[in-house]
C-alpha cells in the first residue's frame, strides 16, 4: 500500500527530503504523497523514511491502496533505473519491511 499523510500533519516538512522518490509535496492544507511515486521505501529502507522522521506520526499506510512488495519494488526500479537495487529475491529486512530480519 502507498503511504499517506493524515490531517494531523503539522506542515513541518521533515518528510520531504527523506523520500527517495520525491513523492511528497505541499498540498492545499497539508503535505501529500503521490501514490504513483510512493514505494514505501522498498529497496531503500526497512520502513517508510517519511514515517521514521515524522514528529506527529501522521505518515501511515493508506488502507485504500494495498500493494505487494513486488509491485512496490518494480515501481522503485522504474523510478530509479540508474540505481543498483538488489534483486527482489535478495532484499533483506534492511531494505524492505516485508522481510523478516535473519
Amino acid at each position: 500500500m502507498s503511504t499517506m499523510i493524515t490531517v494531523e500533519c503539522i506542515n513541518c516538512g521533515a518528510c520531504v527530503p527523506e523520500c527517495p522518490n520525491q513523492a511528497i509535496s505541499q498540498g492545499e492544507d497539508i503535505f501529500v504523497i503521490d501514490p504513483q511515486l510512493c514505494t514505501e521505501c522498498v529497496g531503500f529502507h526497512e520502513q517508510e523514511a517519511c514515517a521514521a522522521v515524522c514528529p506527529v506520526d501522521c505518515c501511515i499506510p493508506d488502507p485504500d491502496i494495498v500493494e505487494s512488495e513486488a509491485t512496490l519494488y518494480e515501481r522503485a526500479r522504474r523510478l530509479h533505473p540508474e540505481e543498483k537495487l538488489p534483486p527482489l529475491s535478495e532484499l533483506s529486512a534492511s531494505l524492505s519491511r516485508f522481510r523478516k530480519a535473519s
